[in-house]
């Protein structure tokens, strides 16, 4: 079959990133099926490539994590009228997945259903406009209904939509009744991440000799809501405990976060810059626990955090502020904690039996390998192959 894929963030893993449509479009080229993405990139021309049997289509769509509210529908709206225009030019086309976010993107599917005939399936990334909604970014009533409704329209109108997560996936089909929704949680790359021994080298690098290292990995954004992780910060090194904080990313709060880590004097914080995946996997060698963190918004607790699963493929302690299925996940396999996101101060009686104990903090790390396989990129890529071709 060719099958047309949209996503306006499409990652390689040369160039680092969320790589959940990269694995998507891999499971279709390696079950035979000829695949066709459109994406944006930063440049100011069209670009066409074949990636690994992947024919990409880039539009100068510029998008950046730092860009404001306003910046950021701006690209969104340019993307959805390119992608409409190169979608339909593509021939032959007999499938069509798009990705959100942003919610908007589902307005191309819906063309190409409409201009060809081609049932597409819609992806939810996140619930939108739901986010930015309960974190105060949309507050005119007017736009909220109107959103909403559009997202009501896009739902009704794809072949079926697909949830990251259990609670998502619960909230879709109360919205929706009837509609044919499947449950595709993010994946856990388990060739690429895997339990290792810390390298002397990469802990000179890092500067973390001797050190219990608790990493965030990902998008350093106002979602995620990390002063919170300052504060843990702050108060081990308070309690004399020998931890390192490493922030490894890049976002619309990296500068404040830095500002405020040097206002507070605290020194048990190390900055990683973005990097791609190489980079992200030498941090992953020195931490000893992944750090997943939200703002305390009920709708970030649906998500499905691309570095909660790298952080199980490479067998780390799993340590979150927030309530929601990933908590329920850890605390089930005895692979990590969470604290309560009003007391950060919890983390350091948490933290204690995993310092004390390397034992305990090893049984820890093993279980979160061993869950990991529930997420196995080759198994849910087979399980996103079969929903294709349905």
């Amino acid at each position: 079959m060719k099958i047309l894929l949209v996503h306006q963030h499409f990652n390689t893993p040369e160039k680092g990133g969320a790589l959940r449509s990269y694995f998507l479009a891999s499971a279709l080229v390696e079950h035979g099926h000829n695949v066709v993405v459109i994406t944006g990139h930063n440049q100011s021309t069209s670009l066409h490539e074949i990636h690994k049997g992947i024919s990409i289509h880039y539009l100068p769509v510029p998008y950046d994590n730092a860009f404001g509210f306003y910046k950021r529908i701006r690209s969104f709206l340019t993307f959805i009228l390119l992608a409409c225009k190169t979608a339909v030019a593509q021939q032959q086309v007999e499938r069509c997945y798009v990705m959100s976010t942003p919610l908007t993107v589902g307005l191309v599917g819906i063309w190409l259903k409409w201009r060809r005939r081609v049932p597409f399936i819609f992806e939810v990334g996140d619930l939108w406009p739901e986010a930015p909604i309960q974190l105060g970014f949309i507050k005119n009533p007017i736009l909220k209904f109107l959103l909403r409704r559009l997202e009501y329209f896009i739902y009704k109108q794809s072949h079926a939509v697909v949830a990251l997560s259990v609670p998502m996936k619960k909230i879709i089909e109360q919205q929706m009744r009837g509609k044919t929704v499947y449950l595709l949680p993010n994946m856990a790359d388990l060739d690429f991440f895997r339990p290792e021994h810390k390298k002397e080298a990469l802990e000179l690098k890092f500067g973390v000799q001797n050190r219990f290292v608790m990493s965030y990995i990902g998008s350093i954004g106002f979602a995620n809501g990390l002063e919170f992780m300052l504060d843990c910060a702050r108060i081990t090194e308070q309690s004399n405990l020998p931890v390192t904080f490493l922030f490894c990313g890049d976002g619309a709060v990296l500068e404040s976060l830095k500002s405020t880590t040097k206002n507070l004097a605290v020194n048990n914080v190390v900055f990683v810059p973005f990097s791609n995946r190489e980079g992200v996997r030498e941090v992953m060698n020195v931490t000893d626990a992944v750090f997943i963190s939200y703002r305390n918004k009920p709708v970030l607790e649906t998500g499905s955090p691309n570095k909660y699963f790298d952080g199980l493929a490479a067998g780390k302690l799993v340590i979150t502020n927030f309530n929601g299925w990933i908590k329920e996940d850890i605390e089930a396999h005895n692979c990590g904690f969470v604290i309560d996101y009003k007391r950060p101060e919890d983390l350091v009686k948490h933290l204690w039996p995993y310092l004390n104990d390397k034992n305990i903090l090893r049984r820890a790390q093993e279980n979160a390998h061993e869950l990991s396989k529930k997420y196995s990129r080759k198994k849910l890529g087979e399980e996103y192959v079969e929903l294709m071709v349905k």
